[in-house]
């Protein structure tokens, strides 16, 4: 069985409670920083595919960078899985990813129903 993985953001609380909720389940986790290690275009590709949802439901579409870069009317995909990869902070947190499946934790019951 592979390592989950923890797309994490310190600062985000939804994201402290995932880590915390993963703990508690005494599992072992990956934890990456994807603000600082910013995820490749084929990641976030991988991610979209493994969750069966579109780059704009991956979006934190309330972050003014993405009002800045007025994402809103970008119907193409590659643009904003562009946008994410130049601007992490849009990508919507927390996501764990295990034995090819992820999951957004929002709410946090898809994580525990990802790992079950």
């Amino acid at each position: 069985m592979n390592k989950p993985i923890l797309w994490h953001n310190q600062s985000c609380s939804k994201s402290r409670a995932t880590n915390e909720l993963l703990e508690d389940y005494g599992i072992d986790v990956d934890i990456i920083n994807y603000l600082e290690v910013t995820p490749s275009k084929d990641e976030i590709k991988e991610v979209l595919k493994m969750i069966g949802i579109t780059p704009r439901e991956l979006m934190r579409t309330k972050e003014d960078i993405y009002i800045e870069l007025n994402l809103k009317d970008e119907n193409d995909n590659e643009i904003l899985i562009e946008a994410m990869v130049n601007n992490p902070i849009l990508i919507e947190r927390p996501i764990v990813i295990h034995n090819g499946k992820a999951a957004i934790g929002r709410p946090i019951g898809n994580i525990i129903k990802l790992l079950s």
